[in-house]
């Protein structure tokens, strides 16, 4: 009997101590006094027009995809009406692998019921580590897996960061080793997307100045800190002296370069090379936060900006739709850990749009079959 009324006894103390602690947290009217940055989500009381565009206004080829290898089936045909909702013509999945692997994902779409709606990119193998004689071995293996179908090559974030050579030390991006790899793929007229590095404040102190801190205290692994890894321009400076080194080899800056955030330094990027594009996979955070500077590069750059999207998930894709067709003001943007901030429209021209969309896709990649584009 006693013991059962310590137990209830327990159990009011602990109900008080609860109601206590909520107190405190409240202030006069229930006023909540103490909250972390991931639980304040204020309503927005702007009443502007909105203009929602779940269908772009032209074909798309989205340049920056990333699917499993050998879909096909079902699932294909699930993605086939997920794009047509949407207006995505061709998907360039970067994931496309090497070798059997490569050959199967090609075929598989090949003999399906809508051949020429995905295409497939190579990759390199750097599982042994680059090693003397990589460059050559690895671009006589992109010729055999062009042959197989593939159109482009693409790099991982790897490349620069974790790729080591045979003594163990970082593989740099403009590395003379994979030089073969580079003229091989100007031999055979297919682009490199390449992506170099990280956002520059994956770099910086994780404190409360870095406006990507949120993201980084949720995806730790993200981190880039200096006793461990090379800084933000030295691997800008990098790929930029391998970019300049091969100014026959055609390539795509993934993610702008992780530029969006200084377009004047991305202008002067390509202007001082004719052979590299940039594509705006993951990176629309930027540009929705200033819509006249961006609209401003759009218009001065619109022969070499190619629309990617990356991570393949149809509910995402209608925030670039209205990013770049409509003036709408103070949006939200898709993932809040990437960007707390609202999102404006750029109020592209048809004719920058058909450009961004398909036209600079179907220049920069010349294995994307032309049909269904106007």
């Amino acid at each position: 009997m006693r013991r059962g009324l310590v137990g209830v006894c327990l159990l009011v103390l602990v109900g008080v101590a609860g109601a206590l602690a909520a107190q405190s947290r409240r202030g006069a009217g229930g006023a909540e006094e103490s909250l972390s940055v991931e639980d304040y989500t204020p309503r927005s009381t702007l009443v502007v027009p909105e203009h929602p565009v779940p269908r772009a206004k032209f074909p798309v080829v989205d340049v920056h995809s990333h699917h499993r290898p050998g879909v096909s089936g079902a699932r294909w045909d699930t993605i086939i009406g997920e794009m047509d909702q949407l207006n995505l013509q061709v998907l360039v999945n970067l994931s496309g692998g090497s070798g059997e692997t490569l050959s199967r994902s090609v075929e598989a779409i090949k003999s399906s019921t809508h051949p020429g709606r995905m295409v497939f990119f190579a990759n390199l193998d750097f599982g042994r580590g680059v090693t003397p004689g990589f460059g050559d071995r690895a671009a006589a293996q992109l010729e055999r897996d062009v042959a197989a179908g593939a159109v482009g090559l693409k790099l991982f974030k790897d490349f620069g960061i974790s790729v080591r050579d045979g003594q163990g030390q970082r593989v740099t991006v403009d590395d003379p080793e994979l030089d073969p790899v580079w003229e091989m793929c100007a031999r055979l007229d297919i682009p490199v997307l390449i992506h170099t590095g990280e956002p520059s404040e994956f770099y910086q102190p994780v404190d409360r100045h870095n406006e990507r801190w949120l993201e980084l205290i949720l995806r730790p692994g993200r981190r880039m800190p200096s006793d461990e890894y090379p800084s933000f321009d030295t691997m800008m400076g990098e790929r930029d002296r391998m970019f300049m080194r091969h100014p026959n080899t055609r390539f795509i800056a993934a993610h702008m370069g992780w530029h969006a955030n200084d377009l004047d330094r991305l202008g002067a990027m390509l202007d001082r090379m004719p052979n590299v594009v940039v594509g705006t996979g993951a990176i629309l955070y930027e540009l929705g936060r200033q819509p006249r500077a961006a609209r401003a590069f759009f218009e001065a750059y619109s022969d070499r900006v190619l629309f990617g999207k990356d991570t393949y998930a149809p509910d995402e894709f209608p925030y670039y739709w209205r990013t770049f067709e409509t003036n709408d003001e103070y949006f939200d943007y898709y993932r809040r850990y990437h960007a707390f901030w609202k999102m404006y429209g750029l109020g592209l021209s048809d004719d920058i749009l058909r450009k961004v969309y398909y036209e600079n896709a179907l220049r920069v990649v010349p294995g994307i079959p032309r049909g269904g584009f106007p």
